[in-house]
């Protein structure tokens, strides 16, 4: 009993200063970074659901986009065959892979609304405004997902930085930097509108 003493002690005396080194902190952050994730990427699913019936809705009108459409459907293929798993947050190629079929996506499916444009009928049809304007909330999600993502990485990026918890991650943890989700450059360009292509 005696030489479990000092080790006893040590213990008690530890106890209370883990309390302020972030331990547990860390790992709550890492956890609202893995549960953001898992919100973001549901959003995305939930765009990628939609996508067949809205290119199905389109193709009943627009026979002729047939290349449009089938840019769609080969970007949603390629952005639903890409999974990122939490522990690949910290995997700033793994990130930009993801995020550049996601972007694909994003671009293909604003070429596919310039190209209705053209169909008086089609934007009339009220499946297609039902799919649409389920498409316009699923993109606020994915949106207001992304930013809470974001939030959740920058607060978990600067736990493991700050003093203390560095030294506690470097000795007790080894937690990595999460990486951000930013928008690909392909979902910044803008679709050109040519009105008179469909004459």
């Amino acid at each position: 009993m005696r030489q479990r003493l000092p080790f006893i002690l040590f213990l008690l005396f530890l106890l209370p200063s883990l309390n302020g080194c972030g331990y547990n902190s860390m790992q709550q952050n890492e956890e609202a970074v893995f549960a953001a994730w898992g919100n973001l990427e549901a959003a995305l699913q939930r765009r990628a659901d939609l996508i067949p019936n809205l290119v199905e809705t389109v193709k009943g009108f627009a026979t002729q986009e047939r290349e449009t459409l089938e840019a769609v459907v080969e970007a949603r293929s390629k952005a639903s065959s890409i999974q990122l798993s939490p522990e690949a947050l910290s995997n700033p190629q793994a990130l930009a892979n993801f995020q550049a079929a996601q972007g694909e996506l994003s671009s293909a499916l604003s070429r596919l609304m310039v190209v209705v444009e053209r169909y008086p009928d089609l934007k009339s049809n009220q499946n297609f405004l039902a799919l649409q304007h389920q498409l316009e909330g699923t993109e606020n999600r994915i949106n207001v997902a992304r930013q809470r993502y974001n939030e959740a990485v920058q607060t978990f990026n600067y736990s493991i930085r700050k003093f203390p918890n560095s030294m506690t991650n470097s000795l007790l943890l080894d937690l990595e930097r999460k990486e951000f989700f930013q928008a690909d450059d392909a979902a910044r360009q803008v679709p050109q509108v040519d009105f008179g292509a469909g004459e």
